[in-house]
């Protein structure tokens, strides 16, 4: 299992979601907040917006982010960590065994990621959450909750097992995935889920027999699709067998057996 070790100059400020941080050295102050930086309850008042009304916006915008986060089964808070007095270093990691990659935005695009995959970005890059609407969404298991990054920086994104980046262009515009495999996509790429063939005999060979269910997602257009090598699914169902096996003895079920 990867993890981020990163350095932090005097001022300089990272966040991550709650539950990713690892370690940090003492110079670095921890802070943890309902807020995201893409909150406007979290900026500060300016002009006439201040007294009671510049509160009450400021209730109600982290009121709003929190329940997204919430809706979307996210940790409902960040923690932040700022450098004072020299150099600091903090270290992050995902939540499972795989690999981490560090996304460079420069304003141009977003990235959209799926939403167990954020691990730690720097302050000047607004977090969000995207839903995939309607009937696509729903029908994508995995894909109907995006997590949406904007603005310049570094933002790092964890996967299970090996990441794989393709461009749709390269392979005539389109490609078709598992909807466990999808990690992060640039903006640009339209992502939509369609039906794993028709409900007749080989669909449901497809659904029963051959682990895909009925959909699977599309990710079409021209930009980066990163793809990881391990669905969450898989690995429960591996650790699933690897407990029932050990409960059958090393000979199997059948010689289990003890003599009375």
């Amino acid at each position: 299992m990867q993890m981020a070790v990163v350095s932090l100059q005097p001022g300089q400020t990272v966040y991550c979601e709650a539950g990713k941080f690892l370690f940090k050295t003492t110079n670095v102050t921890m802070e943890t907040r309902l807020s995201g930086p893409s909150d406007p309850g979290g900026q500060q008042p300016q002009g006439g917006a201040g007294g009671m009304g510049g509160m009450l916006r400021q209730a109600m915008g982290t009121a709003m982010q929190v329940g997204q986060r919430a809706l979307a089964g996210e940790s409902l808070a960040f923690q932040y960590f700022t450098s004072t007095g020299g150099e600091g270093t903090v270290g992050f990691a995902g939540v499972l065994p795989g690999e981490m990659r560090a996304l460079e935005l420069d304003g141009t695009r977003a990235w959209f990621a799926e939403k167990d995959a954020f691990v730690a970005a720097e302050s000047t890059v607004d977090f969000g959450i995207a839903f995939q609407g309607g009937r696509t969404g729903r029908s994508g298991g995995e894909g109907f909750v995006l997590e949406k990054f904007t603005g310049r920086g570094t933002v790092i994104i964890a996967g299970a097992g090996n990441f794989i980046d393709l461009n749709p262009a390269d392979f005539g515009g389109r490609i078709e995935v598992d909807t466990g495999c999808v990690v992060a996509f640039e903006e640009g790429i339209q992502y939509g889920v369609q039906r794993v063939g028709g409900l007749n005999r080989q669909g449901l060979m497809n659904a029963v027999f051959g682990g895909e269910g009925l959909s699977l997602a599309t990710l079409e257009g021209n930009g980066r699709v990163i793809l990881q090598s391990l669905t969450i699914e898989s690995l429960a169902n591996a650790l699933k067998k690897a407990q029932g096996g050990d409960k059958q003895g090393p000979t199997g079920g059948l010689f289990s057996t003890h003599a009375g």
